[in-house]
């Protein structure tokens, strides 16, 4: 099945906005009703799709990682108004969609193939869902928002009741500027006994939510946010040393690890590589290497690709920078970014000998 699923996949990802366009056209062809489910521009829909699909065929070997991805993407589901029998609709829309652009690869043994991985994923996701008894979304209330750059700020909110997140995990946001255009965001900070979450928001191109964030939130807007997702956690009295990876804004998931990591005397080393194109993408370095100096666990490294006269970093790409250290055998290694920087930093570790099992990321780390 694992191979008969991959090889049909190949031939349709290159394909994949034609793809999704044509799945979310049959779906809301024969399931109306589903069509209120989603805002009126699916373009970053479309896209968060095909990042669930590349990330679930990846995992559809190794189900001890699969199983808890399903599960977390059926609770956060609750918030769209996602019932059971919708995912008839989803499952019929999805297989006739690969078909369409499968070509010769479709036979009777892929179609079955599909089927079945689908009715796991479905019952994965249907089953967590059900058995959730928390709110499908929680409110929070903007407290603070400051522009650090005329593309990055800094928004702080509180919600009614405290997000149960891990350090590391992320979560949807709907905000009052961009209706039904849920966006995901990971929290700065660990959480708090107060239910403050810190986010830093960088303005995207074609980004709808994240430029109304930066630009237009105010202190009193009214967020809903979603269920937490993600595997960027860290089990401190058990986990061996953490090399993390971050580009940009993606440090933001790691800086709530090391936030939660700093309220103990003693850790896990843990190495972070901070990389941006200039020193003003390494908008918290100052503050990272002040949490260093506290923590003689924590190393901090920050690395520029297109700014060579600054001195106290490292200068290339991030991926070729942390290759140069070596290939981090028996570490546990945690990379946030852009989903290019992703791909090049794991493809460029995977190159200098890191083992793939050791290497933990997220689809959803930018809309």
């Amino acid at each position: 099945m694992v191979r008969l699923i991959r090889e049909s996949f190949a031939v349709v990802e290159p394909h994949s906005d034609e793809v999704a366009k044509f799945f979310y056209g049959t779906l809301f062809s024969i399931a109306p009703q589903t069509r209120e489910l989603f805002a009126a521009n699916m373009e970053v829909q479309r896209s968060r799709l095909l990042r669930a699909l590349v990330h679930v065929i990846q995992m559809v070997d190794k189900p001890d990682e699969l199983l808890p991805f399903l599960q977390q993407l059926g609770r956060d589901h609750r918030k769209f108004g996602v019932v059971t029998q919708h995912y008839e609709a989803v499952g019929t829309a999805l297989l006739a969609a690969i078909k369409r652009y499968a070509g010769d690869a479709w036979t009777d043994q892929v179609e079955r193939a599909w089927a079945e991985a689908y009715t796991v994923m479905a019952s994965a996701m249907t089953e967590a869902a059900a058995a959730d008894d928390g709110p499908a979304w929680y409110t929070g209330q903007v407290l603070h928002h400051e522009r650090l750059s005329w593309d990055l700020a800094v928004i702080r909110v509180q919600t009614d009741h405290p997000v149960p997140y891990l350090p590391g995990q992320y979560v949807s946001v709907e905000v009052p500027q961009r209706p039904r255009l849920w966006r995901y965001l990971s929290p700065a900070n660990a959480p708090s006994d107060d239910g403050v979450m810190e986010f830093h928001v960088r303005s995207v191109e074609g980004g709808w939510v994240s430029r109304a964030l930066v630009g237009h939130a105010r202190p009193g807007d009214q967020w809903r946010i979603g269920s937490p997702m993600g595997r960027l956690t860290v089990d401190r009295e058990n986990s061996p040393d953490i090399l993390m990876v971050a580009g940009g804004t993606g440090v933001t998931p790691l800086r709530a690890i090391i936030d939660d990591l700093a309220q103990y005397g003693e850790n896990p080393r843990v190495q972070l590589f901070y990389g941006g194109r200039t020193r003003e993408d390494l908008y918290d370095l100052d503050n990272l290497r002040r949490i260093a100096m506290q923590n003689p666990w924590l190393t901090v490294t920050g690395v520029l690709e297109n700014d060579p006269d600054v001195d106290g970093v490292e200068h290339g790409t991030i991926a070729d920078v942390v290759s140069r250290y070596g290939a981090w055998e028996d570490w546990d290694v945690l990379v946030s970014g852009s989903p290019a920087m992703i791909r090049a930093t794991v493809s460029k570790m995977l190159v200098a000998g890191t083992t793939l099992d050791h290497i933990r990321y997220d689809p959803f780390t930018l809309d």
